[in-house]
């Protein structure tokens, strides 16, 4: 789906507001020599001071009208910064079906559910995820799992809803919205219960260090357990649980805070409306660049809802402690790696789309 993304930024327009689409959905065709066919046109957005010739041998085709899926359910039609960077759970599977429902259940519609109730209501939601989670009973723990993904579920519908009440298309975060705020606190307490619920199970059921095979004296009888000959070390302790637990909560934070901030920034210069043309263009080649994937990329891999995502699998096949053993480190390490690739790409993409047109015209 990634790579169909790809082609998809390469090959169709990334807005409806592309000047190019625009020029050629209100273009006169006149009839040249030779029997083709070329127009000129004039875009305020191509040039703003003065007319633009512009020759449009072919039509410009919207994905819209060749994608077979309709673009209410479609993930790739509407390509936005977020879009990009969101997981790929989320992005593929749940923002479509979250779509489903609500043309469903009408929800955008009405003022009966409003995105908050929805917000408030997965908190409680990931609070029942996170007792069942914190049960000894592999199978309780399995449902937390999947009641946990259905809070997930939930968060991706009230971004919906409240993007479809106010006639915004695509994945965007209405930065600095009391939504926006509201959405942001819900996912934490629920993130928090998540963690509580994890460190309750490894509590109560503390993994061991290792264990020590000792050659048996006695021959074992078929009626004895497997494991006779075998002493189990000492459990790992309140402390070392703690330590792992807290661990993953800060990679949480860390992975969480990046991920809203580069959306944010990224958001604001790619999508920024109010640009002369050379920025719009800039912005365009930015957008369709192969860094710019990269970055958007390895968010998708290493946010918050990624890392959730691996959490939760792992719960789901008792391999827990395992996972929060090998992510302890690593983890952070290529977080501070993404971070460290993005602020470089970052600080390039600025100078680009401003800074080196406001000293190109200076200099003019």
């Amino acid at each position: 789906m990634d790579v169909n993304l790809y082609i998809r930024i390469q090959d169709y327009p990334i807005r409806d507001t592309d000047p190019f689409l625009m020029a050629a959905n209100s273009t006169l065709l006149k009839p040249v020599p030779g029997g083709s066919h070329a127009s000129t046109v004039t875009s305020p957005i191509l040039a703003p001071s003065s007319s633009m010739p512009l020759q449009l041998n072919k039509h410009i085709v919207r994905y819209e009208d060749v994608a077979w899926v309709n673009c209410d359910l479609n993930p790739l039609c509407d390509v936005t910064v977020k879009a990009m960077m969101l997981d790929h759970t989320n992005h593929y599977l749940f923002a479509p079906i979250a779509t489903i429902v609500d043309n469903v259940a009408g929800f955008s519609k009405g003022d009966l559910v409003t995105p908050n109730m929805i917000s408030f209501f997965h908190v409680f939601v990931a609070i029942a995820a996170g007792r069942m989670i914190a049960s000894d009973s592999l199978g309780y723990r399995r449902i937390g799992v999947v009641l946990f993904q259905f809070r997930t579920f939930l968060d991706d519908l009230d971004g919906h809803v409240a993007r479809a009440k106010k006639h915004i298309r695509g994945e965007r975060s209405d930065i600095g919205s009391a939504g926006y705020y509201i959405d942001g606190l819900c996912d934490g307490l629920g993130c928090i219960a998540l963690m509580i619920g994890v460190f309750v199970f490894l509590k109560n059921n503390p993994p061991r260090r290792g264990y020590t095979q000792l050659q048996s004296i006695i021959p074992v009888s078929e009626s004895k357990s497997s494991e006779s000959g075998v002493i189990y070390k000492v459990k790992v302790t309140t402390k070392k649980v703690a330590r792992k637990v807290l661990c993953y909560t800060g990679m949480l934070v860390l992975s969480s805070t990046g991920w809203n901030r580069y959306i944010a920034i990224y958001q604001d210069m790619l999508e920024r409306e109010n640009v002369t043309p050379a920025q719009y263009l800039h912005q365009e080649s930015v957008f369709r660049s192969t860094g710019f994937f990269i970055v958007a990329w390895l968010w998708r891999i290493f946010n918050v809802h990624a890392l959730l995502h691996f959490l939760l699998l792992s719960i789901f096949c008792d391999k827990l402690w395992e996972y929060l053993r090998m992510i302890q480190y690593t983890g952070y390490v290529a977080l501070l790696l993404i971070i460290s690739f993005a602020e470089m790409h970052l600080l390039g993409v600025q100078t680009f789309i401003y800074k080196s047109l406001t000293v190109n015209n200076t200099s003019l």
